[in-house]
């Protein structure tokens, strides 16, 4: 790892203002300095000027993520192991208890101001009941990009921002209101902020403007495997991933309600009408992306204008990879087994109002390159997250890529401790403070636990432990293969015993088990059914 220290001149005097920006189902290799196609000058600014982390972890799934980076803790014992429906076991009630503490919370003890705007979804009904004096944003995932009324204003009586017909887009709704809560914050000149800003894209569904999309209609014409190809080498040229990284062949899916697995097609076997359908679905996933970053650069802007950008500690993330739901073609209308095959004119409707599309599994291979699987899933493809950190005063090395272990755990002592703030007793988790940890001489040799859906990881040192829901352990040496291609589980039965107990232990701990049966989704198989049968193309 390429490391940089910062003598005590480079630290800041006072309280940082902190900006955390999430984005929601975003691939490991999407932005472009990550190796991705897809234009995020913004992103790659801060990332250019901070530090990018290669091996940061998340929960593999929305609402686990969000509770477990709000809270320092996993997300089990916070109770949101699953998503936000009650499953009436201790770990898996669908929301935070009443009481538990956020990074807000932590943080307005210590004087900040805290906004949030965006996604919520930690099953409770209101986020300024958590530590934040205003929010605008959902609950839950959004359902529509178009519509002002699926959005929420916080606290009751406040009023959001109102759009002229047909001007109204969420992801610009998002940094609209953002930016009103950093102008409220300037009333109060000595109390420093915390901002969260949670954007619903690029989660289903495809919705973004035709300006955005066009840019992209005739890049995704080559298909899913050429654009795996270029990632890796562009990654490898970056210095994301070692040179010697293999390409995983192309991953498994399995449909919803889990009747058939399969494997993601060559995309050269496709008709051309699918090859016409499935390239305009990723052409819109792009032009969401593309939209947030420019959002992102709105932000920038107005923190630059106010003299606040080099002491804003500033953190992006996503909250698992990129969502293969639920096979190769993607579906349409909502989420469910129906797909439409969209051609003519129906290509061109694809992505605006009154629509509803995901975009399959394939691309969702290809956003995670070079890893295995998607969210739901805890091998890499569904746990690795891109993160920028950027504080150009503060302790984080600039221009650097870091190879340190990390996850969302760390996100709740890295900012506590950056505001000079003490964590309450209700705050005390497994994290690590990670601008020391991204200053450490070497790789630091760290445990980390997951767990969902019954797929489940232990990540120990150079090693990593893996399984699918009711399948055996995998064992990898995630330094020399994080591709996960050389299962050495029969050569090591010792260390696969060893990380199981630790595994078991730590699942014991944190009300992860036992395990639920019935997880009470259609899109899963249900208890007693056959597993589900290999469909060949």
């Amino acid at each position: 790892m390429t490391t940089a220290s910062a003598d005590d001149s480079s630290l800041s005097q006072g309280q940082p203002n902190i900006l955390l920006i999430v984005a929601d189902d975003l691939g490991f290799s999407d932005l472009g300095c990550y190796g991705g196609e897809i234009e995020t000058p913004e992103l790659d600014r801060l990332a250019n000027a901070g530090t990018r982390l290669t091996r940061f972890y998340t929960t593999g799934r929305c609402c686990p993520s969000r509770a477990s980076l709000l809270t320092g803790q996993y997300p089990h014992r916070v109770g949101v192991g699953h998503k936000v429906e009650d499953l009436r076991r201790p770990g898996y009630r669908g929301r935070i208890p009443d009481g538990t503490a956020t990074i807000a919370d932590e943080l307005q003890s210590s004087g900040y101001r805290c906004f949030h705007s965006g996604k919520w979804h930690l099953g409770t009904p209101d986020p300024t009941k958590h530590g934040f004096e205003e929010f605008y944003g959902t609950l839950i995932s959004a359902q529509t990009f178009w519509d002002p009324d699926h959005y929420l204003r916080l606290p009751q009586g406040r009023q959001a921002i109102q759009y002229p017909e047909g001007k109204f887009y969420g992801t610009d709704a998002v940094t609209d209101h953002a930016l009103q809560f950093l102008e409220n914050s300037q009333t109060t000149p000595d109390s420093p902020w915390f901002l969260y800003v949670a954007y619903h894209a690029p989660h289903f569904p495809l919705h973004a403007r035709e300006e955005e999309i066009v840019k992209y209609a005739d890049t995704y014409s080559v298909g899913w495997d050429k654009i795996r190809e270029e990632r890796l080498a562009r990654m490898k040229k970056l210095g994301i991933v070692d040179q010697n990284t293999q390409l995983t062949p192309r991953s498994q899916y399995w449909n919803y309600g889990e009747t058939h697995t399969g494997f993601n097609p060559e995309w050269n076997t496709l008709s051309s009408e699918r090859r016409q359908d499935l390239a305009r679905r990723m052409a819109i996933y792009a032009a969401m992306i593309d939209r947030v970053d420019q959002n992102v650069g709105r932000i920038l802007d107005a923190l630059e204008a106010e003299n606040q950008f080099d002491d804003t500690l500033i953190i992006f993330l996503s909250d698992n990879g990129a969502c293969a739901e639920w096979d190769p073609h993607g579906f349409d209308g909502k989420s469910s087994p129906n797909n439409v095959l969209h051609v003519g004119q129906q290509l061109d409707e694809m992505g605006g109002p009154g629509t509803y599309h995901s975009v399959g599994s394939g691309w969702a291979n290809a956003s995670n390159s070079p890893w295995r699987l998607y969210k739901h899933y805890n091998h890499e493809g569904g746990i690795s997250s891109p993160c920028i950190i950027h504080w150009p005063i503060g302790p984080v090395p600039k221009g650097v890529i870091s190879h340190q272990p990390a996850h969302l755990i760390d996100v709740l002592p890295t900012t506590v401790e950056a505001a000079q703030a003490e964590r309450s007793e209700g705050a005390s988790g497994p994290g690590e403070n990670l601008c020391p940890l991204l200053n450490s001489d070497g790789v630091v040799d760290r445990s980390l636990f997951f767990e969902h859906e019954g797929n489940r990881a232990v990540h120990s040192g150079e090693w990593k432990l893996v399984a699918l829901r009711d399948e055996a352990w995998e064992l990898y040496n995630i330094r020399s293969d994080r591709t996960e291609l050389t299962d050495l589980a029969a050569e090591y039965p010792e260390r696969v015993a060893k990380l199981a107990g630790e595994w078991n232990k730590w699942a014991a701990e944190n009300l992860v088990t036992p395990l639920p049966e019935d997880y009470e989704v259609q899109y899963l198989r249900q208890p007693g059914q056959p597993a589900p049968q290999l469909q060949t193309e």
